[in-house]
Formats: structure tokens, sequence, C-alpha cells
């Protein structure tokens, strides 16, 4: 009976957390000036989402950007109330939101440069990728082949193994990007004439430079985890499974918290790690099915198209509310941690 009743209590919790994501996401859908309906209340966020339907990225790239651009409007409207309010004088809310935002045009391709460092965020081609060059990286390179030739991995571990190393490879490319974005700034910075702008622009990088400089402690300590990793295997008491899920839980071991909120942290990075799961179940599923509707176009049939289409949008629209309420739900963990950490080092 107690069995049951834990069972209950643990289902009420989920629905609950799912239930915060999904308002979000069930919201109806804005309406332009024109009147017709518009993916997102933000005019440059649509222009985005246009030219990126466009530009034919895969299905799981174009869920990912969909699921971004709705994390950077949630933020946008609430910095607009807190401008309303009167908040965020120094401007480094904006600037944050700017740099996001030009991190996500960098990210897929929509910065106006030829990116000769491409992204996958997703893990689904680890049957058509070039293993000699599968991480663009000489180390992560080296480290993988020897990995794989150790025999100290099964072949899950090794796909376990192969996500980590994707997810680094995704960290280093995030990090050239913001590395970039300040170089620009400071060429900028260089022709301001007006010293009260100056001195905002000195405060907005001196801020970029600290994330940097975080950024780049947490790809050492992930490369070191990487390299610990393939020479020892892994362990049969660890606690999680999924790349970002690890890389939060190093983060709230490092934070400085009291054993209770890690215990807490860890339960709740548990039900995260379930998310992220099916997360990666829904993008495999909605490659295969746009495998299957390319094949199904070729054929001509046009009843078949039309239920092969209709079974694809509507797995499309799946797959990007599940890539919403994860990064949400990481954005959320993140941000936890954060401030958890920082409220013990300030006692």
């Amino acid at each position: 009976m107690k069995l049951r009743y834990l069972v209950v209590a643990l289902c009420l919790g989920a629905c609950a957390m799912a239930g915060k994501y999904s308002r979000e996401v069930n919201e109806p859908k804005p309406s332009g000036s024109d009147g017709q309906t518009v993916e997102f209340r933000i005019a440059k966020l649509n222009q985005v989402w246009e030219k990126a339907k466009r530009m034919q990225l895969s299905p799981v790239r174009l869920t990912e950007l969909h699921s971004d651009l709705k994390i950077q409007e949630k933020d946008e409207m609430q910095w607009k109330k807190m401008k309303v309010e009167g908040l965020d004088e120094n401007g480094e809310k904006e600037a944050q939101l700017r740099r996001n935002f030009n991190v996500i045009l960098a990210k897929y391709g929509m910065d106006g440069k030829r990116d000769t460092r491409p992204l996958e965020s997703n893990y689904l081609k680890d049957h058509d990728t070039k293993e000699a060059d599968a991480f663009d990286d000489p180390r992560l390179d080296k480290l993988w082949n020897k990995a794989k030739s150790s025999g100290k991995f099964s072949s899950e571990e090794l796909l376990s193994l192969k996500r980590e190393f994707q997810h680094h490879k995704d960290k280093i490319h995030e990090y050239n990007i913001l590395m970039d974005t300040v170089s620009r700034t400071e060429e900028i910075h260089k022709n301001v004439i007006s010293p009260l702008e100056g001195d905002t622009k000195e405060h907005v990088l001196h801020q970029k430079h600290t994330e940097l400089k975080q950024k780049m402690r947490d790809l050492n300590q992930g490369f070191e985890r990487l390299r610990k990793l393939s020479h020892e295997g892994f362990t049969e008491d660890s606690e999680f499974r999924e790349p970002r899920v690890i890389e939060l839980w190093e983060a709230a071991k490092r934070a400085n918290l009291s054993d209770d909120e890690l215990d807490s942290i860890k339960e709740e990075l548990h039900h995260f790690e379930t998310k992220v799961e099916k997360h990666s179940h829904y993008q495999e599923q909605l490659e295969l099915s746009h495998q299957k509707l390319q094949h199904v176009e070729a054929l001509g049939d046009k009843e078949h198209i039309k239920r092969n289409k209709e079974k694809y949008n509507t797995l499309a629209e799946k797959t990007r509310e599940m890539s919403y309420k994860m990064k949400k739900h990481m954005q959320d963990l993140s941000n936890k941690i954060s401030q958890q950490g920082l409220a013990h080092n300030e006692l």
C-alpha cells in the first residue's frame, strides 16, 4: 500500500513539472500585423524562422532552432517587463540577450559567415560520419580512437562515450562563437566616441570576458573528465548517462552545496535525464519519419504522401515541444545550481 502511494506521489510530481512547461508551449500562436498567424511574438525571431525554413535545415536541426528561438522569445519578453519596471539600468541583461541572439544566428549558419565548424546538435549521424575526423579536434580524435581500440568498452558504452565526445565538440563550437562575438564587440568598442557609451560597452566586454573564462574552465574540466573516462572506463556507480545531465551534476558538486541540497538536485536531475532521453527518442523518430516521407514522395502516391506528411508534421510539432521543455528545464536547473552555490559562497 505504501508503495502504491509513493508511485502516485511521484506521478503527481512529474505531472506538475510537465504542466509547468506545457502551459508555456501550448499558448495560442500570435498574429502578425496582417492578421496572419505567426510562430513568434517578436518580428526578428519570425524572420529567422522563415529564413531557416528556406535554408532546408534537417528536421532535427529545425526543431532545435525552434526551441532556441522559443527560449530567446521568453527571455526577451521577460526583459521587456524588467525595462518597464525600471530594472536593467546598466543594460547588462539587454547585452546578454543580444549576445544570445547572435549565438543562435552563428550556431545555425545564419550570421552571414561561412561556418567551417559545422555543429550537429543531434547524435543521429553515428553511422555515416567518418570516424577519423568525427570531432574536428585533434585532441578529441586522438582520445576517441584510443578509447575505441582499447577494448574496455561494450558497444553500448561506446555509444554513450561518443555522445559525451559529441557534447564536448558542441561546447567547443559554442566557445568559438562567443569568442568571435567578443572580438567583433572589441572592434566596435575601438570606434566609440561617446565616453558614456564607452563605459557601457566596457562593462559589457568585461561580462563577456568573464563568460569566456568560465566556458574555458568548463571545457578544460570537460576534457579532463573525458580523458579520465577514456582511460578508466565507466564505473558501475555512475549517477547519470546523458552528457548534459552529467555536466549539471558536476557543476552541482563543485557549487559548495549542502548534502540535502545535493540530494534534491540529484533527484531533479534524474527526472531531467528521463526528459532528455525522451527528447532523443523523438529526434530519432522524426529523422526516420522524414526519411520515410522522402521515400513516399519519390513514389508519387498522393494519398500516401498526404498521410505521411500529416504524421511527420505532428511528430515535428511534438519534437519541438519536447525540445523546448528540455532546454527550459535545463536553463532552470543551471540557474538554480548557480544561485544556490552563490548563496553559499556569500555566507
